[in-house]
């Protein structure tokens, strides 16, 4: 007898983009949400408008693992180009559902599958007449399918539809039409049970479904951002639109203009530049982009560590290198973003691993670009920017903006001198001063050439020594600024994991089937760069580490082996670098290789 699994369950929608599925997917992953299911939805789709393949993945998991897996329990083949590759996707035991109009093979069909063919042409047809309508419907009929086999509650999912277009009464009304032709279509044709099903649980209380860059949008707004310039690119590009979006709604004074400006520059260099001159006019500024906008944006990036001009950037990676893959997800940029500039530069990273990262450090990307008076990377990546993952509800934020040192008139006025690039402090940190401070010291002259205390122009060698060295210790000082790593100990564990970003969902994942084989670890995960003691404390308290992220070459460890040469032979990589995001099987198999064979 086939066992029912609850809650339990992967579904993948194999769809054409631009066919309009999105709507179709959102109201599953939403019904399943609300009815207190721990659920994550990835969408995999190409970088052109309209026209090629799109899959989209809504995992449930009552113990809250919702990071990728390689195969389905339930697939729904809409798409001919893919058909045949849909087939092998699903799990021995799973169900393969097909548009039965679709042109394919059918003596491929596979025996270790439930195979269920459904007529969708001839059911949208009892929906409408329309032509345009058929297309956006038949995905409809698919959610109504789904709904009645898994046993999604009715009221919810009505409550779902009646939110996503209560703006449009007529499509709440053609959708519920299609969603009830496709229930109806189930219960009388699919007959002897079904053994996906969903069941109310209570696990999403004060919580949230929601994409990492549309939560980094709204920690930006939260966290002063006044000013981006940007250059529209894949797949950062609808962090700005939120922030337009929230902002829009949120940030007007009581005449009812906007209390902020957004630019979209000729492309990323004019986009920096911009941020660049902003933020040195005392505007909490930043720019988004991607692999391609972070290389070009080298050049203002040295001129920010050198000049010492707060600076922000959020990169969401996708594959590279060149264009490569814009709509795939890779850790790839980490050295790059790291190194960025010719010369002697080392730049602060921000590394979230969840969407409440993403928001909360919308503000502490500025925060630490102020203090430490210099160019903060954030790198997330295209899978926790673009897909969906659960979360605490965001609170209003009440931590004070850290502005760093900034002199006002009052205090320029006590101070018999003032030098821009002196180390008052022995922190490496100078003080710094605002355009339109009305004091005559407050002036000074801001350039990228070398430069003394004094902020004039000198090529003297022991002037740059003294600059490029303190500049060096003000990087070692933002260690007790960043974010600390997250550590999570096992009794008696010797094997220690790290990993950073989008990666920790599938990392916990692996560690839990570690687990169950006998093999406890501990785990640490980096939230940002410089590293900072606790990372030192893992190295020295593992035997053996494996170092777990999505390049070729191994950026983590690189950078890690570089700071910590004494720990060089504990550290292993476990890499993944296909495009497609982590899973936890391919950890655990990795590091069970080597730690059980």
């Amino acid at each position: 007898m086939e066992q029912t699994k609850i809650n339990d369950w992967v579904i993948n929608v194999a769809t054409v983009n631009g066919s309009g599925s999105q709507s179709s997917n959102n109201i599953l992953i939403k019904s399943l949400f609300r009815m207190g299911i721990p659920v994550g939805g990835k969408n995999l789709f190409p970088s052109n408008i309209q026209g090629l393949p799109t899959w989209f993945t809504i995992r449930a998991n009552p113990h809250g693992h919702t990071s990728r897996q390689v195969a389905n329990d339930l697939t729904i083949a809409m798409n001919a180009q893919t058909v045949e590759k849909d087939m092998l996707s699903v799990k021995p035991g799973g169900v393969f559902l097909y548009n039965d109009d679709l042109k394919f093979n059918v003596a491929a069909l596979r025996s270790d599958v439930r195979n269920i063919a459904v007529p969708f042409r001839s059911l949208v047809d009892q929906a409408t007449d329309s032509v345009k309508l058929k297309k956006l419907l038949t995905n409809m009929i698919y959610v109504g399918i789904v709904a009645e086999l898994i046993e999604i509650d009715s009221n919810v999912l009505t409550e779902v539809i009646n939110d996503m277009f209560s703006s449009k009464p007529k499509g709440v009304e053609s959708n519920m039409k299609s969603i009830e032709i496709g229930r109806t279509y189930a219960r009388e044709h699919i007959s002897g049970g079904f053994s996906l099903k969903a069941r109310k649980m209570n696990e999403n209380q004060g919580k949230i479904l929601i994409e990492g860059n549309t939560a980094a949008a709204l920690g930006m707004m939260y966290g002063g951002c006044t000013f981006i310039a940007w250059y529209p690119i894949t797949p950062s590009s609808s962090l700005v639109e939120n922030f337009i979006h929230y902002s829009e709604k949120y940030r007007k004074d009581a005449n009812g203009k906007n209390t902020f400006a957004v630019v979209q520059a000729e492309d990323e260099l004019a986009s920096i530049a911009m941020v660049a001159g902003a933020s040195w006019a005392g505007a909490r500024a930043m720019t988004a982009s991607s692999g391609p906008g972070l290389s070009l944006m080298a050049e203002t990036a040295g001129l920010s560590y050198f000049a010492e001009v707060p600076c922000v950037l959020w990169d969401i990676q996708r594959v590279g290198p060149s264009t490569g893959l814009p709509t795939r997800v890779m850790q790839g940029d980490l050295l790059a973003a790291h190194y960025l500039s010719h010369g002697d530069t080392r730049h602060v990273l921000l590394l979230p691993g969840t969407t409440e990262e993403c928001f909360e450090f919308g503000q502490t990307a500025f925060d630490l670009s102020e203090r430490m008076q210099t160019f903060v990377t954030v790198l997330s990546d295209i899978d926790l920017g673009m897909n969906l993952f659960i979360t605490k509800e965001f609170t209003y934020p009440t931590k004070p903006f850290d502005r760093g040192k900034v002199l006002n008139a009052e205090a320029l006025a006590k101070m018999e001198k003032y030098q821009r690039y002196a180390d008052v402090d022995g922190d490496g940190i100078p003080y710094r001063t605002l355009p339109g401070t009305r004091d005559p010291k407050a002036a000074f002259l801001t350039r990228g050439s070398g430069h003394n205390e004094s902020a004039q122009y000198t090529e003297d060698n022991d002037s740059y020594v003294r600059l490029i060295d303190r500049l060096a210790k003000k990087y070692s000082s933002a260690k007790q600024h960043v974010p600390k790593p997250i550590v999570k100990n096992t009794e008696k564990a010797i094997v220690g994991i790290i990993s950073y970003g989008s990666n920790d969902g599938a990392v916990e994942e692996a560690r839990a089937l570690l687990s169950d084989v006998g093999l406890k670890t501990n785990y640490l995960r980096i939230r940002a760069l410089p590293f900072t003691e606790e990372v030192d404390e893992f190295l020295k308290k593992n035997e053996r580490i494996y170092v777990v992220e999505q390049n070729r070459d191994g950026q983590m460890r690189t950078l890690l082996q570089s700071d910590y040469p004494q720990h060089w032979n504990k550290m292993s990589s476990v890499l993944h670098y296909d495009g497609l995001p982590i899973h936890a099987e391919l950890i655990r198999t990795k590091i069970s290789q080597k730690e059980l064979n």
